[in-house]
């Protein structure tokens, strides 16, 4: 379970966009790619640490690292620049995984105001790359911001409906899961959490394996990349959606 200090900053993230970004989904996105963007560069500053080389970010694209966009030197004007063209460009790195350019793919900044972006970057930097559950529970309760309806016919399912479901039906190891509308995949990954609950003693092998039988579809590119997201966070080095 969150603490009230990583809700209020997941919050306060959201606060910063509202005046500029209005509509919760986008803010939801923005925020999203901002994490991802973040995170890209701390698995670079890990590597880097441990005596290997920054994998994301390099060649042409050093110049972009999250590190440098917070460099105080930088202009407000400079700094908005910088990460606009940054988003814009992330698609085209060949450096970083398939699953990540999908996810740059057509993002772009939606407001070209720098006291905005610096206070919203700032608020990202406090968020950092662990690949652990609390990282994917951080992502759902952002999630939750999307409310039940959305657009053109979308019904978000609320998670204590997901999780009654799921117990029902009792997902097993063995069984492929799918969801043909999965929205941000919170059906899939409730049943991962069942089968890993009811399987406490699986081999990382067998855990790989059981990744693989996961599914998902959507009709809304939005979706699709909120879904991946989300999975990825929950420990799904290629999720299938």
């Amino acid at each position: 379970m969150l603490d009230a200090e990583t809700k209020a900053r997941i919050d306060s993230a959201r606060d910063i966009l509202v005046g500029k970004v209005p509509d919760p989904k986008s803010q939801v996105e923005q925020i999203t790619i901002a994490l991802i963007y973040k995170f890209m560069d701390d698995m670079d500053r890990q590597s880097q640490e441990l005596g290997g080389k920054a994998a994301f970010f390099s060649s042409e694209f050093k110049k972009y690292r999250w590190a440098n966009l917070l460099d105080k030197r930088l202009g407000g004007h400079e700094r908005l620049l910088l990460y606009a063209e940054g988003l814009e460009k992330m698609d085209e790195n060949k450096n970083i995984p398939r699953l990540f350019r999908d996810i740059f793919k057509g993002v772009f900044l939606p407001y070209r105001d720098p006291e905005t972006l610096n206070l919203f970057l700032k608020e990202i930097d406090s968020f950092n790359y662990d690949h652990s559950e609390r990282l994917g529970d951080e992502y759902e309760y952002l999630l939750s911001v999307l409310g039940t309806q959305g657009d053109a016919g979308q019904f978000r399912t609320p998670r204590h409906i997901i999780d009654f479901i799921v117990a029902a039906v009792a997902p097993q190891k063995h069984e492929t899961i799918l969801d043909p509308a999965c929205g941000t995949a919170g059906f899939l990954i409730s049943a991962f959490k069942h089968i890993l609950k009811a399987n406490e003693n699986l081999t990382p092998d067998e855990r790989a394996r059981l990744m693989t039988n996961f599914r998902g579809y959507d009709i809304a590119p939005d979706m699709v990349r909120l879904s991946r997201v989300n999975l990825y966070l929950h420990g799904f080095p290629n999720p299938v959606i």
